[in-house]
């Protein structure tokens, strides 16, 4: 595919200013125009940062007109419209559409391809999204970091940087940022390696915690913050990996055990929720209700003693079927109930479910919509990270009525993987690879009160080209109300202290 290296272009608002004007003699043509990131009829929330794009194909030149009524925004070799002019153009065409005009001209001759539209809804967005980013292969981890972006324009910021306790052989890996209902004044994350421990940041108050205990499988991973009290739900895993040469899913990622375990932040006490050794459970889930945690399991029974558990895991790698459950909560005794199961892709042992597929599947990354209407989680043939796995898909169970159905609306034939709703319930973000099938991105959907879902689009930035040049990956996207405030620093020192160990307990209690 050829693209034509051009300078940053400039915009002009309002007709009759000074600056690029359209075209008076063309040619119309019926194709809609190839651009990148394909912006194309899409639906964007009223406060969403400017949306820039480039022409995707070879062209001496391009004209993008942005239009309602009236009033118009015109650009030159990029569409990088003014914020100022962006944020009155998109308050005008709330709840319709900004009409968008795009034209190229090779040699002499201008073409006018088919207009499209930007719809704006009236439903705005989080204002911060974070995510960690890090390098395809997960074989060099230090330059990674865990950062954040507000979406209402383009600043991103560092909130930690790994590499500020890395030292060389003494390296350290960053992961798992989770908020407790999308406040940035309560975070935590997780260090492996030196320095280790869990950092839990709480209106102001830092700590670190060594979540390491004989009674309990690891340190706690994938972590769920109940939406009121402080307790977190984790699951505790050993994770391997192993790397493949000729498979398109290049890596694996197994867990050769793994547990669910809750932690008191206040009391610092932690407890096993379920630790079956049969059973691989990963990725709790809180319901907004705060009644119900939702998490994944597959059952894994040895065959062949005679050889290694891991060698024996990684050769029935595709047997690894993970199921939904759900386990009922009392918030005022701190009792959990026994599991149920919600969600198999065997559709014959799958409560009231509608879902019916040839073979089974593997459900993982359950997450409850803030209305608990919904529940969406990544279906692919096998495992448990999915981020990995070309034939990944967003699926969506209607708790009201146990319907189950692929997302087709959003998915793409690529990897869709990590998912997170916002806080109003009207937007999902989610990783993609579809750009390229190595690279996930941030990707942006809407849904309406009806559960009817409009085109995605990529997360926008200053210069369309941005994200073919940047060779990391966006892990984890979450939503935040506002900025993390805290300096990298000050959780750098935190996390070179001595962590506060915990107390195991046989059960929470009030």
């Amino acid at each position: 595919m050829m693209r034509k290296l051009i300078y940053i272009g400039c915009c002009v608002a309002m007709m009759g200013c000074s600056g690029p004007s359209v075209p008076e003699v063309f040619t119309d043509s019926k194709e809609l125009p190839k651009i990148y990131p394909d912006y194309t009829d899409v639906t964007i929330p009223i406060n969403m940062a400017p949306l820039t794009f480039e022409l995707d194909e070879a062209a001496d030149e391009m004209i993008a007109r942005f239009a309602v009524g009236d009033e118009q925004i015109v650009c030159k070799d990029k569409a990088q419209p003014d914020a100022d002019d962006w944020r009155m153009l998109a308050e005008k065409a709330k709840g319709g559409a900004i009409a968008v005009d795009v034209y190229a001209r090779k040699d002499d001759q201008w073409t006018h391809y088919k207009p499209f539209s930007i719809f704006v809804s009236p439903d705005s967005i989080d204002s911060y999204l974070s995510y960690r980013l890090i390098f395809p292969s997960f074989v060099s981890y230090e330059a990674l970091t865990i950062s954040q972006r507000c979406l209402e324009n383009y600043d991103e910021s560092v909130i930690y940087d790994n590499i500020l306790c890395t030292f060389e052989k003494d390296g350290q890996c960053i992961n798992c940022h989770h908020y407790q209902q999308y406040n940035p004044r309560r975070m935590q994350f997780h260090a492996r390696q030196n320095n280790g421990g869990t950092v839990i940041a709480y209106d102001g108050k830092i700590k670190k915690v060594d979540m390491r205990n004989d009674s309990i499988l690891s340190a706690g991973v994938y972590p769920a913050w109940h939406p009121w009290l402080n307790l977190i739900v984790y699951s505790t895993n050993k994770t391997l990996q192993s790397f493949h040469t000729t498979d398109p899913n290049k890596i694996e990622v197994y867990d050769t055990e793994s547990d669910i375990i809750a932690y008191d932040v206040v009391k610092g006490e932690v407890t096993n929720l379920e630790n079956d050794p049969q059973e691989l459970e990963v990725f709790p889930a809180w319901a907004p209700d705060g009644k119900t945690l939702y998490y994944c399991s597959a059952h894994f029974e040895r065959q062949d003693t005679t050889v290694s558990l891991v060698s024996e895991m990684v050769a029935r790698s595709k047997e690894l079927k993970y199921k939904i459950y759900k386990k009922s909560f009392d918030p005022e005794t701190m009792q959990f109930g026994p599991r149920e199961l919600v969600f198999s892709a065997d559709s014959t042992t799958t409560p009231h479910s509608t879902f019916n597929t040839p073979h089974s599947m593997s459900a993982t990354l359950p997450r409850v919509s803030p209305d608990g209407r919904y529940l969406m989680f990544t279906l692919a043939e096998s495992g448990v990270f999915h981020i990995w796995h070309h034939d990944a898909d967003l699926w969506l169970m209607d708790l009201e009525n146990g319907e189950v159905r692929n997302i087709e609306e959003i998915n793409s034939p690529d990897t869709e993987s990590y998912h997170s709703w916002s806080s109003n319930g009207r937007w999902v973000v989610f990783s993609s690879r579809r750009d390229d099938g190595t690279y996930t991105r941030p990707f942006f959907a809407h849904i309406d009160k009806d559960g009817h879902w409009a085109k995605p689009f990529e997360l926008p930035q200053a210069d369309p080209d941005y994200h073919r040049q940047f060779m990391k990956c966006y892990n984890i996207p979450e939503f935040m109300k506002g900025p993390v405030t805290i300096k990298p620093q000050d959780f750098a020192d935190v996390l070179k202290g001595k962590g506060k160990p915990v107390r195991y307990v046989p059960a929470l209690s009030k």
